[in-house]
């Protein structure tokens, strides 16, 4: 049997959710993101951070929409992306670690979240692309950097709130000249 629209609008979720392929599911891990970045806004009392986050906001639903419609990921959107993400980058006094076991309460742990969906939404614009879709260059650009941009933030807050992050270092990947 294959799951079709009952033709009662009441019963439809989203007007692509029957559809097979990979673009619905970037479409509702965007919508997801959005969510959780929205989330965050509701919980930080830090006024950049908020700022930040509230310009990010309504580009992540133009990043939902950017395959299926006209693409809303502009240069202009990387360019400022990429600005914030240096600001809050330099403000980390322990920029030797790599990478961080995710820790921290509140707005921390949404950031978190938020850094392991946009992960999962390259992944799918991967999936999209090896469809046959095309996928505009600026879409795994921005997307890409969300992760790093959202990690930055982590290291932001909890620095500010004096919660430790202990450094990760793997054991399946080790460092060169490491023994």
């Amino acid at each position: 049997m294959v799951l079709k629209f009952s033709g009662d609008i009441d019963e439809l979720a989203y007007p692509f959710i029957f559809e097979d392929s990979s673009l619905c599911d970037f479409e509702i891990l965007t919508d997801e993101l959005c969510t959780y970045v929205g989330l965050t806004i509701s919980q930080l009392a830090d006024d950049e951070i908020r700022q930040s986050l509230s310009w990010l906001q309504p580009r992540i639903f133009n990043l939902n929409g950017s395959i299926r419609g006209k693409c809303g990921i502009f240069g202009a959107d990387i360019i400022k992306l990429k600005a914030d993400y240096h600001y809050f980058r330099a403000q980390v006094t322990d920029k030797n670690k790599r990478f961080v076991l995710p820790r921290g309460v509140g707005a921390v742990v949404q950031l978190h979240q938020c850094r392991s969906l946009s992960k999962k939404v390259v992944r799918q614009l991967v999936k999209v692309d090896a469809e046959g879709k095309k996928v505009p260059e600026t879409l795994p650009r921005f997307s890409n950097l969300l992760v790093n941009y959202f990690f930055a933030l982590t290291r932001v807050l909890n620095q500010h709130s004096g919660i430790e992050e202990p450094e990760y270092i793997s054991i399946n990947y080790p460092m060169p000249n490491a023994k």
